[in-house]
């Protein structure tokens, strides 16, 4: 089993290296580049393409405002006290759970949680989704990688940077948490034409500080030396947040009734860590059920807020 493993690691690892994006002067200008990007992988929504992570407030549809101020009379338990799946999620049992989890910013170029936006359940859309919930569904099962080696790999497929220019540790902690199959995938839609110079000149602000940010991460991502402070600042927006096109008011700790009939709502201290509350009624459809974290992205009310993928790894300070 061990043997197994370690092969599957080389054969990623050699497909990180081996397999990539051509390089602009290869595809003959600019124009021609664009229109090869177009065809083979997601591009940016203002050419027209998709984000590989396209989940937003419109998809956070299954708030309950009848159930603000609410709290369960059951007593709070650990949401750790719970039968484990093989995805890193919960056996669902009637009560009330609580769990502070490492969390995981999925929208580089926007402010961190606060100013008591609220936040709404939605499930993972996009391109990348099935790459993004591998990572996070694998980790459960990988203690020993630091949640910064996690945070960074979902930022360099947000940015849709190249895999085959991270690090090594960035490459060995890939091979080991995606296959070789989407490995090849997150190359073939890595985007090193735009940088933020290049950029539209009449783009809206909010859509520049995305695109910018974006820029900035696949261009530190590729930089031997770049921390992951200077990651961090380029993703992670400072100062007060304005609201954004779009924004609703939602109140903190406002609760969604997830489709499989439990209660959830997401009360981020971090973008990195969230306390994730879980109310299933006697007699919900819910119980036995499966809540697998990797399925739900906390959608702020405050659009210019991350949204924020959950885990089932316990937050350690």
């Amino acid at each position: 089993m061990k043997i197994a493993t370690t092969l599957r690691a080389a054969a990623a690892a050699a497909l990180i290296l081996c397999v990539g994006t051509p390089a602009p002067a290869q595809l003959g200008g600019l124009g021609h580049a664009l229109g090869r990007l177009g065809q083979n992988a997601p591009v940016p929504n203002f050419l027209g393409g998709k984000e590989p992570i396209t989940t937003s407030l419109p998809d956070a549809k299954w708030g309950d405002p009848t159930k603000d101020g609410f709290s369960p009379r059951e007593a709070l338990r650990a949401l750790m006290q719970l039968q484990r799946t093989p995805n890193g999620g919960f056996v669902l049992q009637p009560g009330y759970y609580a769990l502070l989890d490492q969390s995981y910013c999925l929208h580089a170029g926007t402010h961190g949680p606060g100013g008591g936006d609220g936040y709404l359940y939605a499930p993972p859309r996009g391109p990348a989704q099935d790459a993004v919930m591998t990572i996070v569904r694998n980790s459960v099962n990988h203690p020993e990688i630091d949640q910064h080696l996690i945070q960074t790999l979902l930022w360099a497929i947000i940015a849709r940077a190249k895999f085959e220019d991270l690090s090594s540790e960035h490459k060995a902690v890939a091979a080991r948490l995606l296959s070789p199959r989407q490995l090849a995938s997150l190359n073939r839609s890595a985007l090193d034409i735009l940088s933020g110079s290049g950029l539209p000149f009449d783009m809206p602000a909010p859509l520049r500080r995305i695109a910018e940010a974006e820029a900035n991460l696949r261009r530190m991502l590729s930089t031997p030396g770049a921390t992951y402070a200077e990651l961090e600042r380029a993703a992670v927006l400072a100062g007060a947040a304005p609201m954004g096109p779009g924004s609703q008011e939602i109140p903190s700790g406002r609760w969604s009734l997830h489709p499989d009939g439990y209660y959830i709502r997401y009360i981020p201290e971090s973008y990195t860590h969230t306390r994730v509350e879980i109310w299933v009624p006697q007699g919900s459809p819910a119980v036995g059920r499966e809540y697998d974290p990797a399925t739900h992205i906390a959608v702020p009310g405050n659009t210019s807020r991350q949204r924020l993928i959950q885990s089932g790894r316990a937050w350690r300070s």
